[in-house]
């Protein structure tokens, strides 16, 4: 998983390289199930081209019809889930924090309380 802050008019796709090309190296890819947001040809064809599956639901204005596992791409609501737990804490929803490394760290410690409070 990588995390990179955006201002919040930013689109996603374009997102995409930044991200992907902060993933540590020793991380094997079988997959990416990314949200329509990520619908993009390009997208498309990087992912195919590192040999990662594109579990990516197509967006509603596409021409072509474009299959998806849907089974995988169903595993993706437990990572939704966490970051709505994590945007309980107002710190985190309002971005009190004007350095993006001491909103990264409020948000490391919120993510390792809910982990323990799960556990």
């Amino acid at each position: 998983m990588a995390l990179h802050l955006t201002p919040g008019q930013a689109h996603d796709g374009r997102q995409f390289e930044t991200l992907f090309e902060s993933l540590q190296p020793e991380n094997v890819l079988e997959a990416a199930m990314l949200d329509k947001g990520y619908d993009a040809n390009r997208i498309r064809e990087r992912l195919n081209f590192e040999g990662i599956e594109a579990v990516i639901p197509p967006i509603n204005s596409r021409a072509g019809v474009i299959r998806y596992d849907r089974n995988r791409y169903r595993r993706r609501n437990r990572v939704e889930r966490f970051f709505n737990k994590i945007k309980h804490f107002r710190r985190i929803a309002t971005r009190y924090d004007k350095l993006s490394q001491t909103f990264f760290s409020a948000v490391y410690l919120v993510a390792a309380f809910i982990i323990a409070r799960n556990s």
